[in-house]
C-alpha cells in the first residue's frame, strides 16, 4: 500500500530538519512526500528543493504563492495525491516533525489490519505517553477548547487537533471538496463532515484516535496564545454555519484535473 504525506510549510526554514527528510525518502519504503510551501516569505522554497532532489521520484511540492493557512495546504495536498490514482492512503504532518515518522508509520499500520477503519489520528491526550511534552499554558487552553469541541462535533474524541492525521484516498472528495471556513481548525470540519457523510454510528467505527509515542511542543509555533483565545469564538462560528446556515454539500463522485495544471507551478509529480 503506498502511502502520500502532505508537509504543509510556512516560513520553515529555520525549522526544518532537512537531514531527516532526505534520509527518510532514501530509505525503501511505500511513502511519498509532498511538500505545501504557503506562501513562505523566507527561503522555505530553496530548502523543499534540496530535499527533492535527494529523491525527485519520490518527492513533490506544492508552491502556493499566497498564504491560505493549514487548511488549504492540506487541501491542496489531498487533492493533489488523490489525482494520483495509485497512492491509497493520504495523512499530514507538522513540518517541524513534533510528530515522527515512526509515530505516523503507526497511523497507516492501524488503517492497513484494520478493514472497517477509514481514518486514523494521533492523540497527544488519550493514554498519554509521557514522551508527550506539552506547554502547561497550552494543554490547559486545549482541554477547556476540546470540551468545546466535543459539544460542536458530537463524538468523543479527546484530541481533534493534534498534527497527525492518516485516511484512506477514497475519503478526499468527502473532506476536501470544498474550502474549509477555518484556516487553523479545519480538524473539526473534517470529522463534522465524515459524520454528515456517513451518519454518527458508523463513523464511530470507521475513525480511530490512537496515542501517540511521542510529541514534542516546538518553539516558534505559527499559532500563537492570541490566536487560541479566539479559538471558543472560531469554533462557534463553524457550528452556525454547519448547522444553521447549512451551505456545504458533498459529491463523492467527483474528480479532480492533475494539479500541475490547478497550480501551473514546479510540481514534481510522484512516479507510478
Amino acid at each position: 500500500m503506498k502511502t502520500g504525506i502532505i508537509i504543509p510549510c510556512y516560513n520553515e526554514e529555520k525549522r526544518l530538519n532537512k537531514n531527516a527528510f532526505i534520509k527518510f525518502v532514501q530509505q525503501e519504503n511505500e511513502y511519498y512526500l509532498c511538500f505545501v510551501n504557503d506562501g513562505s516569505k523566507d527561503n522555505t522554497i530553496h530548502v523543499l528543493k534540496e530535499i527533492q532532489e535527494a529523491n525527485p521520484s519520490k518527492v513533490s511540492i506544492i508552491d502556493m504563492k499566497k498564504n491560505g493557512g493549514k487548511a488549504a495546504a492540506v487541501r491542496s495536498g489531498s487533492r493533489y495525491f488523490y489525482s494520483n490514482h495509485h497512492i491509497d492512503y493520504i495523512g499530514f504532518i507538522d513540518a517541524d516533525l513534533s510528530t515522527d515518522f515512526e509515530d505516523f508509520g503507526d497511523l497507516v499500520k492501524t488503517l492497513e489490519i484494520n478493514n472497517e477503519l477509514n481514518f486514523v489520528f494521533g492523540s497527544r491526550a488519550k493514554n498519554a505517553s509521557k514522551a508527550i511534552e506539552k506547554d502547561k499554558i497550552r494543554a490547559l487552553i486545549s482541554k477547556v477548547i476540546n470540551i468545546l469541541i466535543v459539544l460542536i462535533v458530537g463524538l468523543s474524541i479527546s484530541d481533534t487537533q493534534c498534527g497527525a492525521k492518516v485516511y484512506k484516498a477514497e475519503l478526499v472528495p468527502i473532506l476536501f471538496t470544498e474550502s474549509f471556513l477555518s484556516k487553523w481548525l479545519f480538524d473539526v470540519e473534517m470529522f463534522i463532515r465524515m459524520k454528515r457523510y456517513f451518519g454518527k454510528s458508523k463513523i464511530t467505527k470507521a475513525i480511530y484516535e490512537q496515542p501517540l509515542k511521542r510529541w514534542v511542543h516546538m518553539e516558534d509555533s505559527k499559532l500563537g496564545l492570541k490566536d487560541s483565545l479566539e479559538i471558543p469564538y472560531r469554533l462557534i462560528l463553524i457550528w452556525f454555519n454547519y448547522n444553521v446556515i447549512s451551505t456545504f454539500t458533498i459529491n463523492p463522485s467527483i474528480t479532480y484535473e492533475p494539479l500541475l495544471e490547478i497550480y501551473g507551478n514546479t510540481t514534481q509529480r510522484i512516479a507510478a
